[in-house]
């Protein structure tokens, strides 16, 4: 277990914004000394409350100009064919996101196309060949009004009682 305090929801809450903020900076806003605050971080690292430090890439300026979200039901159901599915789709480098959901389907992904040739290969592949998809339901992204990672610590931030949060 890993109690969260105020100045790390706060440290939390700007580094998911920049997390090339420097320690100088990020000790200004959060009233800590900067070697305080990298502890934090460094703390947050090794329970795994912070998963990954990454770069947000445009993907129109690489040429991955298509976002689809797709809807999958599979046709049949049990552990060995959703697990079937998941590996697929985390081994997949068009999909960025795969969520099994509830609902009318079992899968939501989010996954980025050069054209639409490329997509429809990649129906065939994953979805057409596949003996256990039933059918699947594709929606073109014509904007991206708010994307997001970040997880809302603004409330959290307002309590005055640490968190406790089991880590793995």
């Amino acid at each position: 277990m890993f109690k969260l305090d105020s100045f790390d929801l706060k440290i939390l809450e700007l580094i998911q914004v920049n997390n090339k903020i420097t320690s100088e900076v990020l000790a200004k806003k959060v009233g800590l000394s900067s070697s305080a605050c990298q502890r934090r971080i460094n703390s947050m690292r090794k329970a795994k409350i912070i998963k990954k430090d990454v770069s947000v890439i445009d993907q129109n300026i690489i040429g991955r100009q298509i976002t689809i979200v797709v809807q999958v039901l599979s046709d049949k159901e049990g552990v060995e064919y959703s697990e079937e599915f998941k590996k697929l789709m985390i081994k997949a480098p068009e999909v960025m996101q795969c969520y099994y959901v509830t609902g009318d389907y079992d899968y939501v992904l989010i996954a980025t196309f050069k054209d639409m040739g490329e997509y429809e290969i990649f129906t065939k592949k994953y979805f057409l060949e596949n003996s256990n998809i039933k059918r699947f339901s594709s929606m073109v992204v014509m904007n991206r009004v708010k994307e997001n990672l970040s997880i809302p610590l603004t409330l959290l931030t307002r309590l005055k009682t640490p968190r406790t949060v089991a880590t793995s």
